[in-house]
């Protein structure tokens, strides 16, 4: 046959990839390293600009805008869960209509300009309230608060629509059927790490201290010019990038199933499944050319979660049908795997809840302690969260140069710990962490009852250290876990579920927060002083901790009853079915 030959022997056209002007991607041209740093640099501004806002941004609402530390904590945790729920739409978004490349673009450009808003109202003198007169505070108004929310819901909507991306359109970079590419994959992702690390390091140190030091308009300045920066940069890389075609959104895929079984729940399923609709494997080759690639490998049927088969069950045989009316029983198998990993993802969301005290309430009770380390120098109390990152950074290695040998010779596990029990280590962190805040919280007021020497902020470390490295743990656990176990084609899909657990994380705390002022506030609990009062010193925040603990411990029990439960995928076998040729081909699908 005349034209390309189906493997590509010289390395130099790719199959499934293309140029910026839509030819067949040569591989000495496009992707590789060039275009992933590029990148790297968007989601290094991106992180930069995201927690620059979010870490200090408690003590600009309590300080400036005069509102109290239970709305102001709630303010900044709604703006983080908003962020990482909208990298669900995000992600809908570029799978369905705009491709990744255009995604990250336009949501950047979003996110630049909710940024500039917010430059904006920290410049304006009648943007914000005056300044506090003799302890007489007035509080932000209406307009003044609104200009204030549209600037970071902008900001939010930007980091959604990036974040959701940028992992994506990073691995697309390298092609996975070539072994050196692949291997360069693994590195990108180890990277990408590393620069969300070292962009969250920058934010706590940097930024904040400009913002403390400076004034607001300037460190959100910053904010605003880093992440222009980081568009400009992601933009000169068009003519690198390699761009990969829309597969459409799996959220389509498994709202289509769910609604093909609820219309067909009346009917009676075969009690053989081969009597199902399932992709005709010769019919799922598409020729291009002379080149010929598989859409969709059909996967073996499970008996668990059997109603939803009803959705491949084929009424009218010669009708044609929509996805909405017909699925296959491929789909089917796909959703079930997402499923099966529901409560894995519904026991993870506890460790973002804690997480989200470290921008919150533990950064105010940094502001009312000893933060100077020579008589000149008072650390910033955003800066504090320097711990908390310095954590992260130091279990990583430690865990590869020290975990993994060790659990590699007790488990046999070349990997050491399986990514479930990475986090059920972060989780046990979590509950840690928060017995440790709530004993330094009261070791705070006993000093304060005393009139002592307010107590230094040093003794914050603990729970920061804790939180971190229980970050490292959980985080790269659930990526791992999430990446590996979701099918094949729904790559965002688990990005969205993953970065989902650290939106509903935040939120989560949020509604805790409502329900403890609820209760425990002024009026709430007579002859008490109230859990989360505007002054800490006249608070209980500590039995917010405990109860934070309580939560996470009882979140635990249930996290290891689904480890337990939850059978990893290449672990699995279909049932009823031990044909060697469809285990082998299951095998490299789960490995794939």
């Amino acid at each position: 046959m005349v034209g390309l030959p189906e493997t590509d022997t010289s390395g130099e056209i790719l199959s499934d990839a293309w140029d910026y002007k839509g030819r067949p991607a040569v591989r000495s041209r496009t992707g590789g390293w060039t275009s992933a740093a590029m990148i790297l640099v968007v989601e290094l501004n991106e992180r930069l600009t995201t927690l620059g806002i979010a870490v200090n941004l408690v003590t600009y609402l309590t300080g400036t805008m005069h509102i109290g530390n239970a709305e102001g904590a709630n303010v900044v945790t709604n703006f983080m869960g908003t962020s990482f729920m909208l990298c669900l739409l995000g992600g809908f978004i570029a799978d369905t209509f705009l491709g990744r490349y255009l995604t990250i673009a336009i949501f950047a450009a979003v996110q630049a300009s909710g940024v500039g808003i917010l430059t904006i109202s920290t410049a304006v003198p009648g943007l914000r309230p005056p300044a506090c007169v003799n302890g007489d505070c007035v509080r932000a108004s209406g307009p003044q608060l609104a200009v204030l929310y549209l600037a970071l819901y902008l900001t939010a909507l930007g980091t959604g629509g990036l974040k959701s991306s940028v992992s994506g359109f990073g691995s697309d970079q390298f092609d996975e059927t070539n072994a050196g590419e692949k291997a360069q994959m693994m590195k990108f992702f180890n990277w990408f790490f590393f620069f969300i690390s070292l962009g969250s390091l920058m934010a706590v140190t940097v930024l904040v201290y400009v913002q403390d030091n400076l004034g607001r308009r300037w460190g959100y300045g910053l904010c605003a010019a880093s992440i222009s920066i980081g568009l400009v940069v992601f933009l000169l890389g068009t003519r690198r990038y390699r761009f990969k075609k829309l597969v459409g959104s799996p959220l389509t895929q498994i709202a289509a199933v769910v609604v093909g079984a609820w219309r067909k729940r009346r009917l009676e399923l075969p009690l053989d499944p081969t009597l199902l609709h399932d992709i005709d494997e010769k019919a799922a080759v598409e020729e291009k050319g002379s080149r010929k690639s598989k859409l969709k490998q059909r996967l073996p049927h499970t008996e668990q979660f059997r109603f939803l088969d009803k959705a491949a069950i084929n009424v009218n045989p010669v009708a044609k049908h929509t996805k909405w009316q017909l699925s296959t029983l491929t789909d089917v198998e796909e959703v079930k795997i997402v499923v099966r990993m529901l409560p894995i993802w519904a026991t993870t969301i506890s460790f973002w809840t804690v997480y989200a005290q470290m921008t919150t309430f533990s950064v105010s009770q940094a502001t009312t302690m000893d933060r100077h380390i020579a008589s000149s120098f008072q650390i910033p109390a955003g800066s504090l969260t320097v711990f908390f990152v310095g954590s992260i950074l130091l279990t990583v290695p430690f865990y590869d140069r020290v975990v993994v040998p060790l659990t590699r010779t007790l488990t046999g596990n070349p990997h050491g710990l399986t990514p479930l029990q990475r986090i059920g280590l972060g989780l046990l962190l979590s509950a840690l962490a928060m017995a440790a805040a709530a004993l330094t919280e009261i070791k705070r007021l006993r000093a304060v009852a005393a009139g002592a020497p307010p107590l230094s902020v040093f003794w914050l470390i603990p729970q920061f250290f804790l939180v971190g490295a229980g970050e490292a743990f959980t985080y790269i656990g659930q990526l791992d876990f999430f990446l590996r176990e979701c099918p094949k084609g729904m790559k965002t899909m688990s990005t969205g579920l993953f970065l989902s657990t650290l939106s509903l994380g935040f939120f989560v705390s949020s509604a805790l927060v409502v329900v403890v002022d609820k209760f425990t506030g002024e009026g709430g609990r007579s002859g008490h002083h109230p859990w989360l009062a505007d002054d800490l010193n006249q608070g209980e925040l500590y039995n917010f901790y405990w109860l934070l603990a309580a939560i996470c411990l009882a979140n635990l029990g249930g996290y290891m009853v689904a480890a337990k439960w939850y059978v990893y995928k290449d672990q699995r076998r279909a049932v009823g079915d031990d044909g060697a040729e469809e285990e082998e081909e299951d095998e490299a699908f789960c490995h794939a």
